[in-house]
């Protein structure tokens, strides 16, 4: 079950964020701090997973279908799976995630290092109250000096059907199981682009539909000894 993040929780997040910042600009190492600001009215993102790497990855691929690992963080927020899968591969770097929930209007920084050549960056977090929805960057290249904005959708892992019960959707405002029990021949069956909260089940579209783009990740490089 997801908790609400208390202000005091995110302020000391904050400075915990900030404190390993410096470290790494003390200790010589290269990293990235990525920020991500929620940009809609009424939706909250769970714990986002970012990630460093040296070469493209798959986070997720829109038109195909979801991976098990996506799946557990659209239907769920559960980072767990694709943060074990990433740390096994040899191409990524450093996995770290913003450890709480990050409500309408407010930002995170999450950093991570930038050494060894990582010069791209994926992330996900499951958007609630939704079934499948996400955020997300996969593979985004960024550049060794100054920083880069760039914008995520709402996307639909397609992986489960859009049913809007509350029953069907964890997180504070619905409290209801997360993952889908199986494939369900009415589900989309691929990732896309959502198409919103339609007000079909318990949720209001007048208050929980939103306009893209749903986040605003802008990835600012922290130059280190080792920078050319």
């Amino acid at each position: 079950m997801l908790n609400r993040v208390k202000p005091a929780g995110r302020l000391a997040l904050a400075a915990l964020l900030l404190f390993t910042a410096s470290q790494a600009v003390a200790s010589g190492e290269p990293g990235y701090h990525v920020t991500i600001t929620n940009l809609t009215h009424s939706i909250t993102f769970t714990p986002i997973l970012v990630a460093s790497h040296r070469r493209p990855l798959s986070v997720f691929d829109l038109g195909a279908a979801a991976s098990d690992d996506l799946r557990a963080i659209a239907e769920a927020g559960n980072i767990a799976p694709m943060a074990a899968r990433l740390r096994d591969d040899s191409q990524v770097i450093d996995v770290q995630d913003s450890g709480g929930l990050l409500k309408p209007g407010e930002s995170v920084t999450v950093v991570v290092s930038g050494a060894r050549g990582a010069r791209f960056i994926s992330a996900a977090s499951m958007m609630l109250p939704t079934n499948d929805g996400f955020i997300g960057l996969d593979s985004a290249e960024v550049a060794k000096r100054g920083s880069v904005t760039l914008y995520s959708p709402g996307y639909d892992a397609g992986s489960e059907v859009n049913d809007e019960l509350c029953a069907n959707i964890p997180g504070p405002t619905c409290g209801g199981a997360g993952p889908s029990p199986g494939d369900d021949p009415v589900e989309e069956g691929y990732v896309q682009i959502h198409r919103g909260t339609q007000g079909i089940g318990n949720l209001s579209a007048a208050l929980y539909d939103w306009r893209n783009p749903v986040a605003r990740i802008t990835i600012t490089r922290v130059r280190g000894n080792d920078d050319d």
